[in-house]
């Protein structure tokens, strides 16, 4: 074992969550309640309501984003300032926000204010007041997001990705588009919200510095009469032939995404296909940075992340570089992508586990950060890993187990967009 390895295993044996057992108590109208009690001197809470963008209605994308932010702007018998106010005052960090497939309220602060917090997010997320004077507001911002993306090529370009990769409601970026942004009313948010913001499948995670029996009770009060369900979230389509496609714009670089299905979170093989991607991108001595930029000179960017909806595992891969080196580049990196599957070293397994274990222990000090996961876990899997499960099964991981995890999800398919001055050809794969 490295010294490095030591030195992780001695704070494992520290880490507050290590051993904190995970409570669940299921509510009759759906929703879920997750608790790790600590004696940490904060708490921190995330619920994640089934409402994402993409069971937004049709001809709305950006609607819950929209709402998700309106929900801050008074809820309950508070107004606006009222509200915020509240929550200034109780010293609560906001957290959460809008993604693919749920909408997420998080907060963090000193354990005696829970009580007092929950309360307000019941108010937020039940009975926001959704004002007449502030909605176009909350618009007005997503529409300057949205035109943020032309001073973010590599955004934009993922955007379009997602757009086009995707054939099931996925394809729907949860920043909107300008024609569903600028179709909302009043009426789009009040109804939204009544239909799609229900219990049924919603997911409340709490960690730290908290009394579980007590907080369950409160719960019960504040969300037992929480009544509906959401639209159904279908699995995740992609596209039947792989894509590739290009959106010329007058820029001094070019950006190449690339899109390829992995292994999902519920598989076996899952700890193995996230170890291989770390060997591909997990630092600069990852093959990616090696092989691309360093050698070759390809690049002033280059990565690749492991990516996950329910039931659907991915890859996306990025590289940044200039149009007169862009179709090299695009070559290189689809070989370097494919190349991982003929085996890989131990000195790069030995590192790719010692930055992913480092990376969660740093991450699960964190009550904020726990709450957080352990709702993720139960989204994903319908369960709660603990910190020690997880740390077992990355140092499980094998040479021989990452050919296996490849021998059943190959790199192929790859579907490439290009944003940039110049138009690629398909690469021969």
């Amino acid at each position: 074992m490295t010294e490095a390895r030591k030195a992780i295993a001695t704070l494992l044996s520290k880490d507050i969550f290590l051993n904190a057992s995970t409570q669940i108590h299921s509510f009759p109208n759906g929703l879920t309640l997750l608790g790790e009690p600590t004696s940490k001197q904060a708490v921190a809470w995330s619920l994640l309501v089934p409402a994402g963008s993409a069971t937004e209605p049709d001809g709305k994308d950006g609607l819950t984003s929209v709402l998700e932010s309106v929900s801050y702007r008074g809820a309950g018998e508070r107004d606006s300032k009222q509200l915020s106010d509240a929550l200034d005052d109780l010293g609560i960090e906001r957290g959460g926000g809008t993604d693919v497939e749920y909408t997420s309220f998080g907060g963090a602060t000193l354990s005696l204010y829970l009580s007092d917090a929950l309360k307000l997010y019941a108010d937020i997320v039940r009975r926001p007041r959704l004002p007449e004077d502030e909605w176009e507001a909350a618009r007005d911002l997503a529409l300057q997001s949205l035109d943020s993306l032309e001073d973010n090529p590599a955004r934009k370009m993922f955007v379009q990705m997602r757009r086009n990769w995707f054939t099931s409601g996925h394809r729907r970026a949860s920043i909107g588009t300008r024609e569903g942004l600028t179709a909302l009313t009043l009426e789009d948010l009040k109804w939204d919200h009544a239909a799609r913001f229900c219990p049924d499948g919603a997911i409340l995670a709490v960690a730290g510095g908290f009394d579980w029996v007590s907080t369950v009770a409160q719960v019960e009060e504040l969300f037992g009469d929480w009544m509906g369900s959401s639209p159904q979230l279908g699995e995740p389509q992609i596209v039947s032939e792989p894509l590739f496609q290009h959106i010329e714009q007058d820029t001094a670089q070019q950006q190449i995404g690339v899109a390829y299905t992995g292994v999902p979170s519920t598989d076996e093989d899952f700890y193995a296909f996230r170890v291989a991607s770390d060997i591909l991108s997990g630092g600069m001595g990852a093959r990616l940075f090696s092989e691309v930029r360093e050698k070759r000179g390809l690049v002033y960017s280059v990565s690749a992340s492991a990516a996950s909806h329910r039931g659907l595992g991915f890859t996306l891969a990025y590289a940044g570089t200039t149009p007169e080196r862009s179709q090299e580049t695009l070559d290189v990196l689809l070989a370097e992508l494919q190349k991982i599957r003929e085996g890989v070293r131990e000195d790069e397994l030995e590192r790719a586990k010692i930055r992913i274990t480092s990376g969660l222990i740093m991450s699960e000090e964190s009550s904020r950060s726990r709450a957080g996961g352990i709702a993720r876990d139960w989204w994903m899997l319908g369960r709660v890993r603990s910190l020690d499960e997880v740390t077992e099964k990355i140092n499980a991981v094998t040479p021989s187990s990452i050919l296996a995890m490849y021998e059943r999800f190959p790199p192929q398919n790859f579907s490439v967009v290009t944003l940039g001055p110049h138009k690629l050809e398909r690469p021969t794969l």
